[in-house]
């Protein structure tokens, strides 16, 4: 009998990250056929993940590159339903909240194919950040969704989205658990010059934050300012604005400023780190896996119980904000397994066996 076949549709950094983990699994029981959007699409941020997580090879690769969101969700959904027209897949597989999401889901939808959703129902309730109007559509087209946490589960029953919901667990934190081993460690803080406990590491990569000068200059200027080692691995588009802003000046010889770093490596800056700062949403929760504290500029998360249990705060842009905040870093009061004991992946995997087959 042959195996029923699953769609998977991934396209930026993350989903990487989440595919290596259930990916492995789905091909115990599927027909996988994996597609890559390309809306990560240069090796620092996307091929250097093939290689490290050792991921298959696309079996269908878009190369839709950068865009608007209108210009890249339309050359994704054309992609994405040629190849739902072709494959017939039983259900297309999405993970999180980018354009690639919103694409798959949508793709699928409209050809009645039952969408599967990784990471449904976070919340940040903020409509002007694009992932948020993504994973909102996502999660009302989804057939089957998969809940990283309590708070997701019970934020799509305030939305009326009730049928298909499970809550799994969180398939970064089965990875994170696996990848990073003293050895590992070891290479990456020596790699990078730094000393456990004696750095911030920091990432910028939201739209909000680089493509503003004053937002980027504002949090830059505090960087710079430090009295400690701040390691910066840059996102493309950020080393973009730093260029075109002129706002390499606010770098002080303390800013190590790096291209984006592998996964292993990023695990190990956040795990060593005296304090991450960032604007991205898995970062926040690595952070909260390793017990890393964490000062977030973004005026909201969606991961909200890294900010109930005081491991993370908000910033937004303030740079007295994000100075104080960083200054005053401390571990939170109590730690607890909001996402999962480390088999999300199995659990995701067994509710695709009872729903689609396989």
């Amino acid at each position: 009998m042959s195996r029923p076949t699953l769609l998977t549709v991934v396209g930026n950094r993350p989903q990487f990250i989440k595919c290596a983990v259930v990916s492995a699994l789905v091909r115990a029981h599927f027909h996988e056929v994996l597609l890559d959007t390309g809306q990560h699409y240069d090796h620092e941020l996307a091929g250097i993940f093939y290689d490290q997580l050792d991921l298959p090879q696309p079996d269908i690769s878009l190369g839709v590159g950068s865009g608007s969101h209108a210009e890249q969700t339309a050359h994704m959904l054309i992609g994405i339903e040629k190849a739902i027209v072709e494959q017939r897949p039983g259900a297309v597989l999405v993970y999180g909240d980018t354009n690639s999401t919103l694409a798959g889901a949508v793709a699928a939808a409209k050809l009645c194919v039952p969408v599967a959703h990784v990471e449904a129902g976070l919340r940040s309730f903020d409509r002007r950040m694009p992932e948020e109007v993504n994973r909102v559509v996502a999660d009302h087209v989804a057939t089957i969704l998969f809940c990283p946490t309590d708070t997701a589960v019970a934020n799509l029953r305030r939305e009326g989205i009730e049928h298909g919901v499970h809550k799994v667990g969180d398939v970064m934190f089965d990875l994170a658990e696996r990848a990073l081993t003293p050895e590992v460690e070891e290479r990456a803080l020596s790699r990078f010059g730094v000393s456990a406990g004696e750095y911030v590491i920091a990432t910028l990569h939201r739209p909000v934050n680089v493509d503003s000068e004053q937002r980027l200059a504002a949090l830059l200027g505090v960087f710079g300012e430090l009295d400690e080692r701040v390691v910066f691995p840059a996102h493309p588009r950020t080393r973009a604005s730093i260029a075109r802003f002129g706002l390499e000046r606010l770098l002080g010889p303390n800013v190590v400023v790096l291209p984006p770093v592998g996964y292993f490596e990023s695990l190990a800056l956040v795990k060593n780190a005296r304090v991450v700062a960032t604007d991205s949403g898995g970062m926040q929760k690595e952070a909260y896996f390793f017990g890393t504290p964490c000062v977030t500029m973004r005026d909201t998360s969606e991961w909200v119980e890294t900010l109930e249990s005081g491991w993370n705060v908000l910033v937004g842009a303030d740079p007295g904000a994000l100075a104080a905040a960083l200054a005053a870093a401390a571990p939170g009061h109590t730690r607890e397994p909001y996402y999962g004991e480390g088999d999300a992946g199995e659990r995701i995997v067994a509710v695709l066996r009872d729903s689609v087959g396989g």
